[in-house]
């Protein structure tokens, strides 16, 4: 493994940046502090450019090359938290109940400071970088946010790369998958309004909760019966709310989930099954449904040449082994795929120590990754904006 020497010598320094992150989580649109930490160290570092509150707490960095040139790549991280009460009991845990880095954003940008920091001082290539932090990843819709208030309008990118630690890899491993590489998303709420009761008569209720629990049975046989084999979907209801005491059958009752996709088809029949078995049970039931369905995240698509030039930067800081295209396809979703929508790019997954699952209480992330990520993000721009070029 060769990290960037010059990158490698400020290594300590990305650590501490990482666990200051991390014991100060933020929420998506509420990451002022983070994002006033990472503008101050833009400048410290000598970006050419720095831009604050696109998208509301986003930040953009402009640095630019020693040669001339009119292209520009940009890299991007993203800087929320989650909803997670931590239970990692590291030294630098979260202070604040109810937030966590659980998925590790504060890894990304942290990595992409560093690569900013090396960027800066070395200015080996032609053209220029934009350094993108955006806010709101976890399903908020901060990309979509950035692009509407002119992202790309304002800051406009021949192509684009983004990160993602995995713990579920061996450490130093680099994967990009070309085409489609993670899901798009639909997230759903539903209300069922029934008419309560006393628990000892039910037969006076119209009880949401016996409708709640076949509509949950029910939506099961959308992938095993209305989805293609041959299309993966995944329907999952992950909230089920109703009732307040033992002895009252509730006027009402909530569910909430997701969709996950490849193939928009198969997203709008899902969503359609989704409707009609909602109006169905309705019917049937005598109360009212109501349903709300939106999208969320696109399908992630990466671009297959630049998939490939992503792996081959990679291979110099992590060795030819280690670094390569996969054809799994994951599941799970990431809003960068709202960006390689406007501008072609890839999105690559880097492996660390640990055994604990994104989105746990208890994930660390392992912050020798910090070296590796900031070098392969600085190792893709001196690649594609070569001053020999």
């Amino acid at each position: 493994m060769t990290v960037i020497p010059e990158i490698a010598r400020f290594a300590d320094d990305l650590t501490a940046i990482r666990q200051d992150f991390h014991a100060h989580p933020e929420l998506g649109f509420e990451e002022t502090r983070t994002a006033g930490i990472v503008a101050d160290k833009l400048r410290d570092y000598g970006v050419d450019e720095v831009h604050e509150g696109l998208g509301g707490t986003g930040v953009v960095g402009i640095i630019n090359g020693k040669g001339e040139g009119n292209r520009r790549v940009g890299l991007r991280a993203d800087m929320d938290a989650l909803p997670i009460d931590e239970m990692s009991g590291v030294p630098y845990a979260s202070t604040h109940p109810g937030r966590m880095h659980a998925c590790g954003h504060d890894g990304h940008t942290t990595m992409l400071l560093g690569a900013a920091r090396y960027l800066a001082a070395t200015r080996d290539f032609a053209g220029s970088v934009a350094l993108i932090f955006q806010p709101a990843e976890e399903g908020l819709g901060g990309a979509r946010r950035m692009i509407a208030d002119g992202l790309f309008d304002k800051f406009p990118c021949d192509e684009l790369y983004g990160m993602h630690n995995d713990p579920n890899t061996d450490p130093g491993i680099v994967t990009v998958t070309p085409g489609p590489a993670m899901a798009g998303a639909t997230f759903f709420d539903i209300r069922i309004k029934g008419t309560g009761s006393h628990a000892a008569m039910p037969h006076q209720s119209r009880d949401p909760i016996v409708i709640g629990t076949t509509l949950v049975q029910q939506l099961q046989s959308v992938v095993s019966r209305n989805a293609p084999p041959t299309k993966p979907v995944v329907l999952s209801v992950t909230k089920f709310n109703a009732g307040s005491a033992y002895n009252v059958v509730p006027d009402d009752a909530t569910l909430a989930g997701t969709i996950r996709y490849f193939h928009r088809e198969v997203a709008d029949l899902a969503d359609t099954r989704i409707r009609e078995l909602c109006a169905g049970l309705s019917h049937a039931y005598g109360v009212e449904i109501s349903v709300d369905l939106r999208n969320v995240f696109d399908v992630l698509v990466n671009d297959p040449e630049l998939s490939a030039t992503y792996v081959a930067a990679a291979k110099e800081i992590v060795g030819d082994d280690k670094a390569y295209e996969i054809t799994d396809q994951m599941t799970g979703s990431e809003d960068f795929a709202d960006m390689l929508h406007v501008v072609p790019g890839a999105y690559c997954r880097v492996g660390h120590a640990g055994s604990v699952p994104l989105h746990n209480p208890s994930f660390v992330l392992d912050d020798a990754i910090l070296p590796i990520g900031a070098s392969v993000y600085a190792r893709i721009v001196e690649t594609r904006l070569t001053r020999d070029a």
